[in-house]
């Protein structure tokens, strides 16, 4: 009867240290989140030397983290967001609800400076066109070629206001073009198949045999070189060049978890986070790992230019070019 008592007290002591375990609640997009994207292999990581438990919790793709993060407020259940870029990152700072990263400077393998005191970039990429080689022998070689085209070639891209690459769309016309942004987005609109909410959307379809090109990411074929030995599918390079995405995390100033959010966000730019990234986000990662990156990498199409507008310069032409882009889409 004693042994038994005591027994139960024990399993009971456990259960209560099993339940102190702290809980960090991270918010990112669907496909980081996936079982095939990089977060169960950095949550098992990362909880096997925190002696914590990390909780993903999506809201769709990158571009609607922002916008839950507004409507929640202070009462917001998060401590980390993984997933905002450097076109989000001027609104993001404005809303107040991010706190220091505490890091210092990092020395990151980025093309650009992008990042500060709060927001930490932890991957990287050029956004591009994705097309098969065994369907399509001529892609477009810039965004005139490709309006030049008959309506009957399709691609499918991202909403602007819920995706990433959809808002990098937006701002990779609008660097390229300036004021002829509308003409362009005019000569552009036959073309457009369907409009996704999301990058995860837009590429299973793409991978159906729905549309001739999909928007997605220079770095996107090493997903098939790497995993499937196929080399069939291929970044379009286009002449006016490609806009360069930044991925961020940061810290919540209303996390109760201030500590453990800073040693997550430490931990991401660990080698072995960084290691992870390649090969499950599939972009480049911002500090190359100790090995270098994966074979396969070395095939990839790189832009001989590559253009980005400053987080400030991406928030003052945001709306306009938004504003252009519906106005087009929606005739």
């Amino acid at each position: 009867m004693r042994l038994g008592l005591i027994a139960a007290v024990f399993a009971g002591l456990l259960g209560q240290g099993a339940a102190a375990a702290p809980v960090l609640t991270v918010y990112t997009y669907d496909s980081f989140a996936s079982e095939w994207g990089p977060g169960p292999k950095i949550k098992a990581l990362f909880e096997a030397e925190c002696g914590c438990t990390v909780d993903f919790v999506t809201a769709g793709d990158g571009a609607s983290l922002l916008g839950r993060l507004r409507l929640e407020g202070i009462r917001s259940p998060a401590d980390v967001v993984v997933g905002l870029d450097n076109n989000l990152i001027d609104a993001a700072r404005e809303s107040g609800l991010f706190a220091p990263h505490g890091l210092g400077p990092v020395a990151l393998d980025v093309p650009v400076e992008v990042g500060d005191d709060t927001f930490l970039p932890f991957d990287w990429g050029y956004f591009a066109f994705v097309y098969d080689r065994t369907k399509l022998s001529d892609p477009p070689d810039s965004f005139g070629t490709l309006i030049g085209r008959p309506d009957s070639f399709k691609i499918i891209i991202q909403d602007p206001r819920s995706s990433t690459p959809g808002l990098g769309l937006l701002l990779w016309v609008k660097a390229a073009y300036g004021d002829r942004a509308p003409e362009i987005w005019k000569g552009l609109a036959p073309h457009v198949l369907t409009v996704t909410p999301g990058w995860s959307e837009a590429y299973g379809m793409f991978l159906k045999g729905e549309a001739d090109m999909v928007l997605s990411y220079t770095t996107s074929p090493a997903y098939h070189i790497v995993e499937e030995q196929d080399d069939t599918k291929a970044a379009a390079m286009f002449a006016e060049g490609h806009y360069l995405q930044v991925e961020v995390a940061a810290r919540l100033a209303s996390s109760q978890e201030q500590e453990l959010a800073g040693r997550f966000l430490s931990f991401l730019l660990s080698d072995a986070a960084q290691a992870v990234l390649p090969t499950t986000n599939w972009m480049y990662p911002a500090i190359t790992p100790a090995e270098g990156l994966p074979a396969g990498f070395e095939k990839l199409s790189i832009p001989e230019r590559a253009l980005i507008l400053t987080p400030e310069e991406a928030r003052s032409v945001r709306d306009s070019a938004l504003d252009e882009w519906l106005g087009t889409l929606s005739r």
